[in-house]
């Protein structure tokens, strides 16, 4: 589950260190997603296969989805006026994948799921962070917030789609290997299931997407409600 989302409060005058920072963090993780988005593209055009295509580009991945986290602490002292909640929800969903599933096994990995949604994770992020970042400097483009608050319509089910598949496809290797599975007995007195806690984790999906594609709606509504007063 992924796509940032901002939940509007009072605006707080930031200092010229935050937002120098911020700036900085946006710019980065806009190159960044940029970078993975035009690689990956090249990648598939030279007939590059799903067999190589992880390990080759891996690195940008966990490097840039990582620092996502930094969102959540970000959100949690009011640097910017985001839900800590939603921000935690939509960035632990792609962590959890990358070292949950893509790191922890070989067949998630080669998943068709993978490109689907590296795909629109990159799309998504691109637009996130530059709308983040021009927005600092108040310099949004009217076409970069039609962008950010649309796209999620198609890139957020097909982001999903490509995650699931990724899970469903680690799920026979993860049970075969008994992957972070502990039986009993064992010193803890403890079980747990990995295979069934990643189905478990799988079927919340359902209840968690419609929450967060319907608060991503209204966020739509909202700015582009407003914006299409401003162009009338």
């Amino acid at each position: 589950m992924s796509a940032g989302s901002v939940k509007k409060s009072k605006p707080t005058e930031l200092s010229f260190l935050g937002k120098s920072y911020l700036l900085a963090y946006n710019g980065i993780q806009t190159l960044g997603w940029l970078y993975l988005l035009v690689w990956s593209t090249a990648y598939f055009l030279d007939r590059g296969t799903l067999d190589s295509y992880w390990n080759e580009m891996k690195w940008v991945v966990i490097i840039f989805q990582n620092a996502a986290l930094l969102e959540v602490f970000h959100a949690a002292i009011r640097l910017v006026p985001s839900s800590v909640f939603v921000v935690l929800m939509q960035v632990y969903s792609r962590v959890f994948l990358v070292g949950g599933v893509l790191l922890a096994t070989e067949s998630g990995p080669v998943s068709p799921g993978l490109p689907l949604c590296l795909f629109a994770w990159s799309v998504t992020e691109i637009i996130r962070y530059a709308y983040y970042a021009l927005n600092l400097v108040k310099a949004v483009p009217q076409q970069l917030t039609f962008l950010r608050y649309s796209t999620f319509l198609i890139l957020y089910p097909l982001g999903i789609t490509g995650e699931l598949l990724c899970m469903y496809h680690s799920l026979d290797e993860i049970a075969e290997k008994q992957l972070f599975t502990v039986s009993m007995p064992n010193k803890w007195n403890f079980i747990f299931n990995y295979y069934y806690f990643l189905i478990f984790y799988m079927l919340l999906y359902i209840p968690f997407f419609p929450y967060l594609y319907g608060h991503m709606l209204k966020q739509r509504s909202k700015m582009l409600g407003g914006l299409s007063k401003k162009s009338a």
